[in-house]
């Protein structure tokens, strides 16, 4: 009955009615929410979601712990649906395709960055999948996966084989791409040596993706309770601290989601090496730099990495369809 209201919806114009979960303020529990969608547009397509994954990142933004969060908040930017309407100027997803969403719904499509396909570095600010405001709507606020449907430019989204197994192809819609992009923006090739900071869901992803471009691949955690599965992986070893760690690095990626010391990694690398930092923790937790330590660490480089553009996007897709990374989440 849902659907078919959404496709008469559709049809005739009108606001996409939905039903999802939401928190209310950032100390509430999830409670059954009833919104509605802005009505769709020529380029736009209706997906029903079928599988939507729940990233860290839904919890920090559903308590606050990033930037404050706009209530009622409807999290999820792991979506993995059904196309069942499409505008009358769609082309790249027709009725019964297979499609998903990630953390952006738009962006303004002509700066410099959205011409080359890096849509995530807009200059006006990419629209995110939840938890803002949609300056192509006027400004009505944005609600995630955690709900039965979305409306959403076929540019904005991404196309998935009818063999694939949707409930797996979700989350690799941010943790996937968080850790595919900056692999391939370093360049990472055979015989590389990498290391992965944190070995949750996006540290497993990190080590996936660079064992299958051909690096050597370390692992450092907490402790050595995930030393098994990291060797199963693929992983050469994993190290519970940094210290005494004789091993230097062409690329470290930190996926760590608390405070930590970075000076610790950076001194890890090779004389040219390069560490991208994904993980964000809560803005309380305390990172820790030491200018002098980094003066001392001269000729490495340092930079931050968010997911990635819809071209870089399909793209990790279809490498990890290709290569069975699927089974990370079996």
């Amino acid at each position: 009955m849902l659907l078919e209201n959404n496709l008469n919806e559709a049809k005739e114009g009108k606001r996409i009615t939905a039903k999802g979960y939401a928190v209310g303020s950032k100390s509430d529990n999830f409670k059954p929410f009833e919104f509605s969608r802005h009505s769709m547009g020529e380029n736009d397509i209706l997906i029903e979601i079928l599988y939507a994954g729940i990233c860290h990142s839904d919890i920090h933004a559903a308590r606050s712990e990033w930037r404050d969060g706009i209530y009622p908040m409807v999290p999820g930017h792991e979506i993995a649906g059904q196309v069942v309407a499409v505008g009358s100027k769609v082309t790249k997803f027709k009725v019964g395709d297979y499609a998903g969403v990630g953390c952006m719904v738009n962006s303004c499509g002509e700066c410099e960055p959205c011409k080359i396909s890096h849509e995530h570095f807009c200059e006006r600010g990419f629209v995110s999948t939840y938890n803002d405001k949609d300056y192509f709507h006027n400004d009505e606020v944005t609600y995630g996966g955690y709900s039965n449907n979305i409306v959403v430019s076929e540019k904005f989204a991404v196309t998935v084989p009818k063999d694939a197994p949707l409930e797996k192809v979700a989350p690799l819609l941010c943790a996937g791409i968080t850790t595919y992009s900056p692999l391939k923006f370093t360049g990472i090739k055979k015989g590389d040596i990498v290391g992965v900071a944190g070995f949750g869901g996006l540290g497993s992803m990190a080590v996936k993706y660079a064992i299958q471009m051909g690096a050597d691949v370390y692992v450092f955690a907490r402790n050595e309770n995930k030393k098994k599965e990291a060797l199963e992986m693929g992983a050469k070893d994993l190290f519970s601290s940094t210290k005494d760690v004789k091993i230097r690095f062409d690329f470290i990626v930190s996926t760590i989601p608390t405070g930590y010391n970075v000076n610790d990694y950076i001194d890890l690398l090779k004389y040219g090496g390069e560490m991208a930092i994904v993980g964000l923790p809560p803005t309380d937790a305390k990172q820790t730099i030491d200018f002098t330590r980094l003066i001392f660490s001269a000729g490495r480089k340092v930079y931050g990495s968010i997911i990635g553009g819809i071209k870089e996007t399909q793209e990790m897709l279809d490498f990890s369809l290709k290569h069975k990374h699927l089974r990370q989440f079996e």
